[in-house]
């Protein structure tokens, strides 16, 4: 039988630092919707450090989704739940609610209306006073905070021209005209942030 797991090189360097992040800003017990789970690394690492959370993977690539459910299946987690399909741009979302949301990578390598259509979403699914962390590269005042990050940029536009490192500033209106405040944000390795937000 075909082995359907699916690796990323990025998630044994980030995982660590990012689950640091998480431990400390995410509540001990409750629902939390991961958008864009990818391969599903991060999932089973995260849900198997954090018990007291029931960890909602999603993905719209069905790839990725067989991927999250073989990870799944090898770590036999009780709190990893089936992974589910999400269109971000799909309105409304159709979710119970939840107690925090996790997004890694995706807002960079989506269009710009996949950031909007998140924000909306998880203004609808996320409880008052939720908690919602966004990890990836971003622009400072419209400027790249690294060359590294500069030279990562250029690459997503000349794959896909509606893809690119965003805004800080830009994302964060988006995710205040969703009813999502900014806490904080952490300086994270690799010239990555974590963008800790509040849901009011």
């Amino acid at each position: 039988m075909d082995d359907l797991r699916r690796f990323a090189a990025a998630t044994a360097r980030n995982r660590e630092p990012i689950l640091a992040v998480l431990q400390r800003v995410l509540p001990e017990h409750g629902r939390l919707l991961e958008i864009a789970s990818g391969t599903g690394e991060h999932a089973v690492y995260f849900a198997e450090a954090l018990p007291g959370l029931d960890w909602q993977p999603t993905d719209i690539d069905p790839d990725a989704l067989a991927s999250i459910a073989a990870w799944r299946e090898q770590a036999s987690l009780s709190n990893l739940l089936a992974p589910l399909p999400l269109d971000v741009h799909d309105t409304p979302w159709t979710f119970p609610a939840f107690d925090a949301v996790f997004c890694a990578n995706m807002i960079h390598i989506a269009p710009w209306s996949a950031c909007a259509g998140m924000m909306n979403g998880v203004g609808q699914v996320l409880r008052s006073g939720g908690t919602m962390v966004l990890y990836g590269p971003f622009r400072s005042g419209g400027q790249h905070t690294a060359p590294s990050n500069e030279a990562f940029d250029a690459r997503l536009r000349a794959t896909d021209a509606s893809w690119g490192v965003r805004d800080l500033e830009d994302v964060l209106a988006l995710a205040g005209a969703a009813g999502l405040d900014l806490r904080e944000q952490v300086e994270m390795p690799a010239n990555n942030l974590s963008v800790v937000l509040t849901r009011r």
